[in-house]
């Protein structure tokens, strides 16, 4: 069970308490001062890119039917995966060109048998300034707590419905009960500013836009909505599961507008709430022009646009051919992904866990 308004409190509290006597430890926050600061790379379109995506593996422990086909689809050699120190050795370029900001997709990251010794080690390279991991929370119990030791800054944590029957079909597998206590173990490990990712599926989920908005009234963490996006493989939904992030304004009248954070949400709030909600729309409003990232593969491809087919590898290279060939990625960026809708599919050519969440 989730905690209750008050214990949320106290716990945020302690959380915030804790995280200052850490940083305060360490000499003030992660990547800040004492770091030197990399080259700002801008593509040709004059994006300033930041922030990188790395996968760590195509596995997941779920089976999310927007995400990967229920076999597990084609499981690659294991000599054909980035090791664990070609991951380090390509955060380390990526940084020396001005990336500052890392996040850690899948597949499920936390199934990777070195997950936290990895984020250790990539939180200590120089300029990365904010180590994030997005999960699908059913592994927190056990993990939330060595993750935030080893230097993850903030969780993303999927969860498309607060209904378990719902939730085990959305999943082909899982049980609600494991990701609702990975949400509460992060929040007693001391995660602030959790994020909670709904995919918006017309059919599915969207008579529980109210209900998983609440949570931000309940609980310290955000709650976004993201369009589901026509991927490579999503054939088990129609026409009407695309529903535009609009259905949420609609469904929430009481929403007010709040100031943004410098991502690619559009951000409101509920009055008293805790926390916001993001709205996040690559379909029927995209978001292109402000695009900061690019995205490695857990088999060594740099994706410069999520929806291009277009890779570029860096498997068995030196540090320097990494820095070369991911700074040939950002000046390749396309200015935009291209038009996406149910009869417009993405150009990806990968499922989603093949490419990182």
């Amino acid at each position: 069970m989730f905690l209750s308004a008050p214990e949320a409190d106290e716990l945020l509290q302690r959380s915030k308490l804790m995280i200052c006597e850490l940083y305060a430890g360490k000499g003030g926050s992660r990547g800040g001062a004492n770091r030197k600061e990399g080259n700002n790379m801008k593509d040709t379109y004059g994006r300033e890119i930041t922030y990188l995506r790395l996968s760590v593996t195509e596995l997941c422990n779920l089976r999310c039917r927007y995400c990967m086909p229920e076999d597990d689809a084609v499981k690659k050699r294991h000599e054909d995966m980035l090791t664990h120190e070609e991951m380090v050795l390509a955060v380390r370029a990526a940084a020396s060109l001005g990336i500052t900001k890392l996040r850690i997709t899948g597949g499920e990251p936390l199934v990777k048998p070195d997950i936290v010794s990895l984020c250790h080690e990539l939180s200590q390279i120089e300029g990365i300034r904010e180590l994030c991991l997005t999960t699908n929370g059913t592994l927190l119990p056990r993990l939330a707590l060595p993750l935030r030791e080893a230097g993850v800054d903030r969780l993303n944590i999927s969860l498309d419905t607060l209904d378990a029957e719902k939730y085990r079909r959305i999943t082909r597998c899982g049980e609600l009960s494991q990701a609702l206590q990975g949400i509460e173990c992060a929040l007693r490990a001391g995660f602030e500013k959790i994020k909670i990712n709904a995919v918006l599926i017309g059919g599915f989920n969207d008579d529980e836009i109210p209900a998983l908005a609440e949570l931000t009234k309940r609980y310290p963490l955000d709650v976004r909505f993201i369009e589901l996006m026509p991927m490579y493989d999503s054939g088990d939904f129609g026409p009407e599961a695309f529903i535009p992030y609009t259905v949420v304004t609609e469904r929430l009248p009481e929403l007010e507008p709040a100031a943004a954070d410098g991502g690619v949400a559009k951000l409101y709030r509920l009055p008293g709430a805790q926390g916001n909600i993001g709205l996040i729309s690559p379909v029927s409003a995209h978001f292109c022009a402000a695009c900061n990232r690019i995205r490695i593969t857990a088999d060594g491809k740099i994706k410069p646009c999520l929806h291009s087919s277009e890779e570029i590898s860096i498997k068995g290279m030196s540090l320097e051919e990494m820095e070369q060939t991911i700074r040939r990625a950002i000046l390749e960026k396309p200015q935009w992904h291209g038009a996406l809708s149910y009869s417009e599919r993405s150009h990806a050519n990968r499922n989603m866990n093949q490419i990182g969440g």
